[in-house]
């Protein structure tokens, strides 16, 4: 049985968030429940979960709902590099100050 886990407030709000805006997608597409939940090969109790927002959803069925929304292309920008600017930042920081060319072994050198 997995550990119980109590995602702390911003994840809930995001998700909570996440679920209402599945729920308007939902209903301005005029798609019932039933449907809805066919299309995203889930049970229609799980989908009034997922527009809850509920933490205990795996993030699968959430990606599987967006795609029978046609909105999966936003999941996949999520963590993208072009996003994250505190990854880049990072990244740059890393980055050397000089570049040296290492000479291979078999290079002559003009005498």
């Amino acid at each position: 049985m997995p550990t119980p886990h109590n995602p702390p407030a911003a994840v809930r709000r995001a998700l909570r968030k996440l679920g209402a805006d599945i729920h308007d997608a939902r209903r301005r597409r005029r798609l019932p429940m039933a449907v809805m939940a066919e299309r995203a090969f889930t049970s229609r109790s799980t989908l009034q979960r997922v527009e809850a927002g509920d933490t205990s959803v795996s993030i699968g069925i959430y990606a599987a709902v967006l795609q029978a929304l046609g909105l999966l292309d936003g999941l996949g920008q999520i963590a993208d590099i072009g996003n994250d600017r505190v990854g880049q930042a990072l990244a740059t920081a890393e980055l050397p100050k000089h570049v040296h060319l290492k000479r291979s072994a078999g290079t002559l050198r003009d005498g």
